[in-house]
């Protein structure tokens, strides 16, 4: 046994490592501040001040999943972040509550300064683009309980809006339309099954299969989450929305229907919008046409439902929120999707 003194960087833990990288991140997370932000960088706590009358906050949780793994072999390591920002935005503009504020959660085996930098500049432009403050975060090693190399990402978005502007899905009704707005690809889910699939065909991430057109597995399924809440806040700003859904894991009949009130079902055209190659691609390696549809967003990334007067107004709102939209289908009597 030795006598020689331990330190917190003998027993994995570079406390160098990490002031290196939140002098690496100030700038890309000061380039999300207003107004509204109490204070500056580097405090125990980020302060904000909402500016509503009569305010409700909506907050969520979520990750990059087992996409991490796949990013990490390719070293792509800013998309994740943008994808972590995106799957807790994506939650938080359901319920008509506009991003006010997001909070990243590192943690690794062992800090690699250009990654996390890398990863929280991702999560800053996922904040950029929703319209949103990073408000702070946290980087923690765990030696001993993660590999070196190993990383996980995590994220917490809490929004804000008026008490009069809460969608909550339960003025839906028969013969309502539903707008569709359309996924970048794959978004964060499904990566499991993913992996398993690209492991089993014995596909590269490099690789450039000709069903996706020219572009590499990793261009393909690594494609950041897009982000719907400039779309969204378009959309409540114009018409009355009655209900909306970030379609996840579970895909289209797992997530559209869970505002409807009872008795309320979907009815979903299939065709009404183009799915990019990578869903065709995947299901080629082999998953039945049911289990694709079940796992993922298939090109459907979020959809709103309103009134069928309200139709055309809607879809050139969302155009102007940087999203076009499409008419994905109906609310009906009964429950469940029905996918045509």
């Amino acid at each position: 046994m030795s006598d020689e003194p331990l330190t917190y960087a003998g027993a994995g833990v570079s406390l160098d490592a990490a002031d290196a990288v939140v002098e690496r991140i100030r700038a890309a997370v000061t380039s999300t501040h207003g107004r509204e932000v109490v204070g500056g960088h580097g405090g125990f706590a980020g302060l904000f001040a909402p500016s509503v009358g009569d305010p409700l906050l909506s907050a969520a949780c979520d990750g990059a999943g087992t996409k991490v793994l796949l990013g990490h072999a390719a070293r792509r390591y800013a998309g994740l972040g943008i994808d972590t920002v995106a799957m807790s935005v994506n939650d938080v503009v359901t319920s008509g509550g506009r991003p006010a504020f997001f909070l990243d959660h590192i943690t690794c085996g062992r800090i690699d300064p250009g990654i996390v930098a890398e990863l929280v500049e991702g999560v800053a432009e996922g904040c950029r683009r929703a319209g949103c403050v990073l408000l702070g975060g946290e980087t923690a090693e765990h030696p001993g309980m993660m590999e070196p190399e190993d990383f996980d990402i995590a994220g917490f978005c809490v929004g804000v809006c008026e008490r009069r502007e809460l969608v909550s899905g339960g003025r839906i009704a028969d013969g309502d339309t539903i707008i569709g707005l359309p996924s970048s690809g794959l978004h964060s889910n499904g990566f499991s099954l993913v992996r398993r699939l690209l492991e089993r065909a014995g596909v590269g991430l490099d690789d450039t299969p000709p069903e996706l057109g020219g572009a590499t597995v990793a261009d393909a399924v690594l494609e950041p989450t897009a982000i719907y809440a400039r779309a969204v806040a378009e959309l409540t700003r114009t018409v009355d929305v009655r209900g909306m859904a970030h379609i996840t894991g579970g895909g289209i009949p797992g997530n559209l229907a869970r505002q409807f009130p009872a008795g309320l079902g979907a009815e979903v055209d299939t065709v009404s919008w183009e799915r990019g190659p990578v869903f065709g691609w995947l299901a080629s390696l082999g998953v039945e046409d049911d289990e694709m549809w079940r796992v993922f967003n298939m090109g459907l990334g979020f959809a709103c439902v309103v009134v069928p007067e309200s139709t055309d107004v809607a879809l050139k709102a969302v155009a102007r929120g940087g999203t076009p939209g499409f008419v994905a289908g109906r609310v009906v009597q009964g429950e469940g999707v029905t996918l045509r």
